[in-house]
């Protein structure tokens, strides 16, 4: 067993449960991270299929009762099936624009110099939303209307973009639309579970070749690492909204991004992208 192997997965399993369900992009993380540890290729894009699969399986963990709940009481509460319904009308956009424009994404965005400008944009953005945004009209998510989640969804949409951060975009979107900060958060959690099984499924599919008995301490090791790392992100997170602005969250992403912009500035990043 390669020591040095276990440890990158150790580290990006925890680089993905901090930064999946924080406003800060795990993709773009995963991507500058596993540059800087130079575990890249195929591998690297199958191993971080199975550390996403462990970070929703967090959330499941943490919403278990609800969720039960709601499907126990599908068949005849009007909440419960309002807000099935609202999931899917803000998974389809995302799910739609990502399916006919994924190898293109891939092919010519997925690096860190993307990454980092999207990091620093994104940071502004939350800011100016934090500031502007007229917040607090619906409270909690059972409240929403289809509009509210057509504006959830789209938002979705601009995470396909490395660096943006699906969290950060379905929070924002939500309080752009008129969600508190903790409808908006405990909403773009539950659009993960579809969103982020989607996703792993079609990967899955697309990867499965690329899967070897040789890799399973590497990927059990990232897998635990990112759904025990979720569940304490995930608490922190539900905690922290309710009396806390995201703007910390902001100025992050704009130094660690304009830093990162001036190490490749200096040191040009090659790669597959375009």
């Amino acid at each position: 067993m390669d020591t040095l192997l276990i440890l990158k997965a150790l580290i990006l399993g925890l680089v993905e449960a901090a930064s999946e369900f924080l406003p800060i992009s795990s993709t773009g993380h995963l991507i500058i991270v596993g540059d800087f540890l130079d575990f890249t290729g195929p591998r690297a894009e199958t191993f971080e299929i199975f550390i996403q699969l462990g970070a929703i399986l967090a959330v499941v963990w943490i919403y278990r009762e609800r969720l039960l709940d709601l499907l126990i009481n599908l068949d005849w509460d009007r909440k419960a099936q309002r807000l099935v319904v609202n999931l899917l009308i803000a998974f389809v956009p995302a799910a739609v624009l990502g399916l006919g424009l994924h190898k293109i994404i891939t092919h010519y965005l997925f690096n860190p110099v993307s990454v980092a400008g999207a990091l620093v944009l994104g940071g502004i953005a939350i800011l100016l939303i934090e500031r502007y945004a007229k917040t607090g009209r619906i409270q909690a998510i059972e409240d929403m209307g289809w509009r509210d989640a057509l504006v959830v969804g789209v938002a979705q949409s601009l995470a396909l973009f490395p660096g943006v951060s699906r969290s950060g975009a379905t929070i924002m979107g939500g309080m752009l639309g008129g969600m508190s900060r903790f409808a908006a958060t405990e909403f773009s959690f539950f659009l993960a579970i579809p969103t982020m099984f989607a996703a792993t499924i079609y990967s899955l599919y697309k990867e499965w070749g690329g899967l070897s008995l040789g890799d399973v301490p590497i990927f059990a090791v990232g897998f635990v690492a990112a759904f025990l790392g979720g569940l304490v992100v995930v608490r922190f997170l539900l905690a922290y909204v309710g009396r806390n602005s995201f703007a910390p969250f902001a100025w992050y992403r704009i130094v660690f991004g304009g830093l990162l912009l001036a190490y490749f500035y200096y040191h040009p990043w090659v790669g597959k992208g375009g």
